[in-house]
């Protein structure tokens, strides 16, 4: 079991950043993703194990002004 943004989520033996991404409906647009402490971008999102019991949160870009 993962945490994504303090939600249980189910977890898999070699699941992916972007498997995550594919399977969560609140994550559309994300850079970047942390993961425990490892910030992870896009280009890296499908070679990105998720590790069991892993912490995670999408980080959205956010402008203002």
């Amino acid at each position: 079991m993962i945490r994504v943004a303090g939600r249980e989520h189910p977890w898999r033996t070699g699941m992916t950043v972007a498997d995550l991404l594919r399977e969560t409906e609140d994550a559309h647009d994300c850079p970047v993703v942390r993961v425990n402490d490892h910030y992870i971008s896009r280009p890296n999102y499908e070679t990105t194990p998720i590790p069991d019991e892993a912490d995670v949160f999408f980080i959205t870009m956010i402008a203002g002004g």
